[in-house]
């Protein structure tokens, strides 16, 4: 089994995040580098399943606790600035390009889920650092805010924009596994807190992301919950349906809920993952 490490890593503001790394046994040679975006109000600790079977694959996997999340710093869901949290994800894929993708010569795979997902999009929309593929977990292209809770958030993002409520979700909603949804209401580490300024930011590159699909070059999957209740599946069906297809590889679930690889059965988005590095990542052949 992988011994995962969790240590500290200090960005540009000073502010500490947990960063969490999967390497690979007796350091064999990896075929690609996979870096984890979280999502809204929980922590990459989440995602050790994911990683480790990632891991059986060979991939090297990294994911950290975005600022105001899990264990690191910051207040919970809020933001310095609108664009903190893509400017902190630059920061952490560039250490990991320098210090495990460019060491090992592989590609690097940016991988995001929900809110996580919009950050990594958001990222790769704008140009704001290489990847060599990105993997979007029902992204939050789309988070269903109405007209009258835009104009709310728009007042306090003007007077109040780091005032935290409520971000609402159903915790019942996320998988259909009774331990999944058990585990995640127990978890200290999970909070409900958002912030004027943090739903302002998604609210507002959704849309940006949406824009930007017909002219799409990064190689991507889009796998997305077809019974999601935490946002809403049109807009990865949007994007799906306006992005090059051979660019863009997408695969609704229809019976899922948000939370894809925590489902009761997650058997066929795995395959789906695997079938998809298998071409980004391919196996080195035999000699």
């Amino acid at each position: 089994m992988t011994d995962t490490t969790q240590a500290p890593f200090t960005l540009r503001d000073g502010l500490n995040v947990a960063l969490y790394d999967w390497p690979l046994p007796m350091r064999r040679r990896p075929r690609g580098v996979v870096l984890i975006v979280h999502g809204l109000g929980e922590h990459a600790w989440r995602y050790d399943a994911v990683a480790r079977r990632l891991n059986d694959w060979g991939f090297v996997v990294r994911a950290y606790d975005q600022r105001g999340h899990g264990d690191s710093g910051g207040a919970q869901g809020t933001l310095p600035e609108d664009d903190t949290l893509l400017e902190d994800l630059d920061e952490v894929l560039d250490d990991t390009r320098r210090h495990i993708a460019e060491p090992w010569s592989c590609p690097l795979i940016l991988m995001g889920h929900s809110m996580g997902g919009l950050v990594s999009a958001t990222f790769v929309q704008r140009g704001l650092g290489k990847v060599d593929g990105l993997v979007l977990s029902s992204p939050a292209l789309n988070a269903g805010i109405g007209a009258l809770q835009r104009k709310f958030i728009g007042l306090l993002y003007r007077y109040a924009p780091n005032k935290t409520l409520s971000n609402g979700l159903d915790a019942s909603k996320i998988s259909h596994n009774p331990a999944t949804v058990a585990a995640y209401e127990k978890d200290r580490r999970v909070h409900d807190r958002i912030s004027a300024r943090l739903a302002h930011f998604i609210d507002s590159n959704g849309p940006r992301v949406l824009a930007a699909a017909p002219g799409w070059s990064v190689p991507t999957l889009l796998m997305y919950a077809g019974d999601d209740h935490l946002v809403k599946p049109e807009g990865s069906r949007a994007f799906a349906a306006a992005a090059p297809r051979n660019t863009v590889h997408a695969q609704a679930f229809e019976g899922l809920y948000h939370e894809i690889f925590n489902e009761a059965d997650p058997s066929a988005v795995f395959g789906t993952l695997k079938a998809w590095l298998d071409v980004q990542a391919p196996l080195p052949r035999a000699a």
